[in-house]
């Protein structure tokens, strides 16, 4: 660990601080180039902007550019850094835009006293940029920003802590109950967790077929349930009419258990009481609700995914958040919605069933990868995701009204 410490920290400081930078993408070699890239000439675009407002797209990179957005209240698991100890972070999720689908990317780390000021300050930034990527806000303001984003931004509004674990999540388990012969719609679910990520979870998993009635949500005082009055507006719309008030109560017969919460917070005891071929996905980061080793050695008939690189089934965001955007750029979406999110599901469940490329085995150094219990969602270096969820979340904004423009002909999920 101390090696791994010190090559983290070498690899931010050297050879230069940071991650990312600012690169040219047209020619300032002559005078001549200076004098079209500033004054005189770029008075021209500022003019014909003026007059046509959607102009911005053609002249500027606005349509490529995505900002990354923290005030450091929850930065990873580390709790309230603040702005400046977030900013490692928002520069490598710049780094992940890039790095797979080819999205410029600025980070902004806003310092504020309260959320209407925030807010405020996004918003009056909003334009300069084709999208929004909220990261590391705390719950429960994290859904009072987005939402007061999402009304006052003319361009997408994604809280990836939200929306991007919730989509990955939505697609394994699907995947993983399928492999199980189980149905989403009788499934009872155990969420170990509350927050951001615990409530977009279920939100999403609930629209693509699981029953509210059959989720049982825990925080740090048991279960979600109607008769305790300690419960903010987004956790009671989770409230269960159960008597079940323990974790050891609910995890009894469950199908599913969803840790978005902390490390070795699920016995191998307490998966010996789930139902028949269960599902367990422990995503608590770096150090899972259950190390999958005991949870194998406790029943032999459970699919196991983490969040973690170094064991089969990584929940990872990087699978989505990228593609996301790109598809919603490329289409000059105004929001993500539903449909989008739903898109981007069945697109990456399905890529986990298809033959996976050598180049793809080679990269996540094993021999063979297919799918079934080991291989539920695809691997993050699985080149062949940002064409395919791009492509389906662009279609899905196409249809349900939220493009600005049609479908790119012959579009194969890039900005060219």
């Amino acid at each position: 660990m101390k090696d791994l410490r010190q090559q983290a920290l070498d690899y931010h400081a050297y050879p230069t601080p940071g991650k990312i930078s600012v690169e040219l993408t047209t020619s300032a070699e002559t005078s001549h180039d200076l004098s079209l890239a500033y004054s005189p000439g770029v008075a021209e675009p500022c003019r014909e902007i003026a007059a046509n407002p959607d102009d911005v797209y053609k002249y500027t990179g606005k349509g490529n550019t995505v900002a990354v957005i923290s005030n450091g209240t929850a930065v990873l698991g580390l709790g309230n850094l603040g702005p400046m100890a977030s900013k490692p972070v928002m520069e490598g999720k710049a780094l992940l835009f890039k790095r797979f689908a080819n999205i410029d990317s600025f980070d902004i780390e806003v310092k504020h006293n309260t959320v209407d000021e925030f807010v405020n300050t996004v918003a009056s930034i909003a334009d300069s940029f084709g999208g929004i990527n909220l990261e590391d806000i705390k719950a429960p303001e994290c859904f009072v920003i987005e939402k007061a984003l999402i009304e006052r931004c003319k361009i997408p509004v994604f809280h990836d802590d939200q929306h991007g674990t919730a989509i990955v999540t939505s697609a394994g388990l699907i995947n993983a109950l399928e492999i199980q012969g189980k149905d989403i719609k009788a499934a009872n679910i155990v969420c170990l967790g509350a927050g951001a990520a615990a409530i977009a979870c279920m939100e999403l998993l609930i629209k693509c077929g699981a029953q509210r009635e059959k989720i049982y949500m825990l925080d740090s005082k048991g279960i979600v349930h109607t008769r305790r009055d300690d419960l903010n507006v987004y956790k009671k719309s989770f409230a269960n009419n159960t008597d079940k008030r323990t974790l050891d109560d609910a995890i009894k017969g469950a199908d599913v258990f969803i840790g978005v919460s902390g490390p070795n917070l699920l016995t191998a005891q307490q998966v010996t009481l789930m139902a028949a071929k269960p599902v367990i996905f422990a995503c608590s980061n770096p150090d899972p609700e259950i190390k999958p080793e005991l949870a194998l050695a406790a029943r032999d008939d459970v699919i196991m995914a983490t969040g973690r690189s170094d064991y089969p089934n990584q929940v990872n965001n990087v699978l989505c958040f990228p593609f996301i955007f790109r598809g919603a750029l490329d289409v000059r979406a105004s929001t993500i919605n539903d449909e989008m999110k739903i898109a981007a599901v069945h697109a990456i469940r399905q890529l986990a069933k298809e033959v996976v490329p050598s180049e793809v085995l080679a990269a996540s150094g094993v021999a063979e990868l297919s799918f079934g219990k080991d291989y539920i969602i695809p691997k993050p270096m699985d080149s062949r995701l940002c064409a395919r969820v791009a492509i389906a979340v662009a279609q899905a904004a196409v249809d349900s009204g939220v493009a600005a423009l049609p479908m790119p002909v012959n579009y194969m999920g890039n900005d060219e």
